[in-house]
């Protein structure tokens, strides 16, 4: 047994033995009786998994057999990588209250208040026009000329950090755009052809990927903290994008993209450096300061 490894172990056994892993790293400790509600596991499978665990990180964990629990050691290394915004939604959400998943959301986690709620009809209507390469037929509301139908072809859902978004090829204006998934009023399949020019193939904002190089902003009196809070190094902190997503991220983050950042009222903590990538973005009338 000491010589098991991972690819050795059936999927549902690597299911059981990462929410150990899990629960050691996250929690500090775990139960067999976790392990029994959170898979409906018998007794002896369960301890069975706890021996397996052992044998594959014997410096993670320790048996108390007094309170029937298992313990992270100090020399605790991870066997499974765990995601941390996936254990941060989670948590927020109501799965890592307990040890053995609660019914309530956490107390002592939580997550920005969402005002936004797509429709599951629709997001799934989506899902199937992208995952089969179709169009839909929707009725939708913009805040600039109102309702009107149109046909889309959908490629890719977008959560620009406020709400969620459909990107693809509106055939209304002929041109790739991003249309709130929270304003259509109807959707349906549609059964017309999809030509490649409306694929995501075709989409240069969406296949062309540029840098944003971000510093603290030059007003800052400490700007050192920004650089902790962003995990810069040398004072900069450089992100890969699409183009078609680079605005979201630069208005989500209140980024000073104006000439010589003049915007020092405290409102941005963060600056464009590299201003000129600006040309090859779309959508920049949301960026701050990237028209002054």
């Amino acid at each position: 047994m000491a010589q098991l490894t991972l690819d050795e172990l059936s999927f549902e056994q690597k299911q059981r033995l990462a929410f150990i892993d899990f629960s050691l790293q996250y929690f500090g400790q775990i139960s067999v009786q976790d392990l029994i509600k959170k898979f409906a596991a018998g007794l002896a499978a369960s301890n069975q998994d706890f021996h397996i665990y052992r044998c594959l990180a014997t410096e993670n964990v320790q048996h108390n057999q007094e309170a029937q629990l298992y313990h992270r050691l100090p020399s605790f290394k991870p066997v499974f990588p765990h995601d941390v915004e996936s254990v941060l939604h989670g948590l927020a959400n109501g799965f890592g209250d307990g040890l053995s998943q609660p019914v309530d959301p956490s107390q002592i986690c939580f997550d920005a208040i969402k005002l936004i709620h797509p429709d599951t009809n629709v997001i799934a209507t989506i899902m199937r026009a992208i995952q089969h390469k179709h169009a839909v037929k929707i009725h939708y509301v913009s805040t600039s000329s109102g309702e009107s139908e149109r046909e889309f072809v959908p490629h890719a859902l977008i959560n620009n950090g406020q709400r969620w978004q459909m990107r693809g090829f509106d055939r209304v204006n002929n041109r790739f755009a991003d249309f709130v998934v929270t304003r259509i009023k109807q959707i349906n399949g549609s059964d017309s052809d999809v030509y490649i020019q409306e694929m995501a193939e075709s989409d240069k904002h969406w296949q062309q990927v540029v840098e944003l190089c971000l510093m603290p902003h030059p007003a800052l009196k400490h700007p050192e903290a920004i650089e902790l809070d962003f995990q810069m190094q040398q004072g900069e902190l450089v992100i890969q994008c699409r183009a078609a997503l680079a605005s979201y991220l630069l208005r989500q983050w209140s980024v000073d993209c104006s000439h010589n950042h003049q915007f020092t009222n405290g409102v941005c903590q963060l600056a464009l450096k590299n201003h000129d990538v600006l040309e090859q973005l779309e959508n920049t009338t949301i960026v701050p300061g990237a028209h002054s």
